[in-house]
């Protein structure tokens, strides 16, 4: 996307959220939950985005959807941190690119106590990329149509002489 003058950019202020300060294997971890726990503020983010085609008007959403994951890792370090941070070293150190094989052990203990405490089941593995249906309350955005230009040139008018072919049929499917 090009940038001209006439883009209006998002302010520092309204861009300014708290980060969630987690490494790469803590997020990995807790992945499944966060996305099963914070699934309609990730929709509504999406969906306003795909709609509006441009970020910079889905900020509220996208500040949502940052709430929603801090609060549900605030939980998380509230009620299972001993058995987090055991995933979580499991995930970091057992293996190269952090596989979940050799952790699912932790894993289990780590998904009761989650369960247990804040009663999110592990979503299975092909849950995100089943079809849901997304029900919002914001407005649906005017769909423009395309848009039609007038006919460069007008064309021959009807009784104009047409000469035949130089090299045979105008038609190619016509010998």
């Amino acid at each position: 996307m090009g940038i001209t003058h006439e883009v209006e950019l998002p302010t520092e202020e309204q861009l300014t959220v708290q980060e969630i300060n987690l490494s790469g294997p803590a997020l990995k971890a807790g992945a499944f939950h966060l996305g099963k726990a914070c699934e309609w503020e990730n929709n509504e983010f999406i969906l306003c985005r795909d709609e509006l085609k441009d970020a910079r008007c889905c900020l509220d959403e996208g500040k949502a959807v940052t709430s929603c994951a801090l609060n549900f890792f605030r939980k998380i370090k509230k009620t299972c941190a001993d058995e987090f941070m055991q995933y979580v070293h499991c995930l970091d150190k057992s293996s190269p690119d952090q596989q979940f094989t050799p952790c699912r052990n932790t894993q289990a203990v780590f998904d009761k106590c989650v369960k247990d405490n804040l009663g999110l089941d592990r979503p299975p593995y092909d849950y995100f990329a089943r079809v849901h249906v997304h029900e919002t309350e914001r407005p649906r955005p005017e769909k423009e149509g395309p848009v039609l230009y007038p006919d460069a040139t007008p064309g021959l008018p009807k009784d104009a002489p047409r000469p035949a072919a130089k090299y045979g049929s105008r038609y190619l499917w016509m010998w």
